[in-house]
């Protein structure tokens, strides 16, 4: 058995140390927002937050996710309660300022990337409140593993909904 802490509460899995950590999230967990694009960390789909950084799950080994905080697309929401500290009530009806730009601005056409474009997102806005269109760029094209990919071709409504983001961050 491995624990994993997700989206704020401890889980219990039974899977071999080596299982990617999508597989867990998505079989085991049943968590929808990581996606299986590529699986050799690619494109981005698979993205979560492994202790604030992204992290591409398709080849992270379970065991090497254990005794981390992992936060996933559906963990966003808890995630903005918890650094505002709003009350229950109201944190069980607020989506993360990334989401509430991203469905504003209706960023996605097939969706399938936006897990990813999300979760790097919320990387970005958490350690630069005001990033410029070049450091938005930057932070999908040059600071990972590989660039994020958006087979839509999406990307300047991906760049206007980080902006829009960054704005309601800033209102708090």
């Amino acid at each position: 058995m491995v624990t994993l802490n997700v989206n704020g509460a401890r889980r219990e899995v039974d899977a071999p140390n080596d299982t990617p950590l999508l597989y867990v999230l998505r079989n085991d967990l049943e968590l929808t927002g990581p996606q299986f694009g590529c699986g050799l960390a690619q494109c981005g789909a698979c993205a979560v937050l492994v202790d604030g950084k992204e992290t591409r799950s398709c080849i992270t080994a379970l065991s090497d996710a254990a005794g981390h905080e992992i936060t996933t697309l559906e963990g966003l929401p808890a995630r903005w309660a918890k650094q505002k500290n709003l009350p229950a009530a109201e944190a069980e009806r607020t989506l993360h300022p990334v989401q509430q730009a991203w469905v504003a601005e209706q960023t996605p056409q097939c969706g399938f990337c936006q897990n990813g474009m999300m979760i790097k997102a919320t990387e970005l806005l958490e350690s630069n409140p005001h990033p410029t269109v070049a450091q938005i760029k930057d932070s999908f094209s040059t600071s990972g593993v590989s660039p994020f990919l958006c087979r839509c071709g999406t990307y300047k409504a991906i760049i206007e909904a980080v902006q829009h983001a960054a704005d309601i961050m800033a209102k708090g």
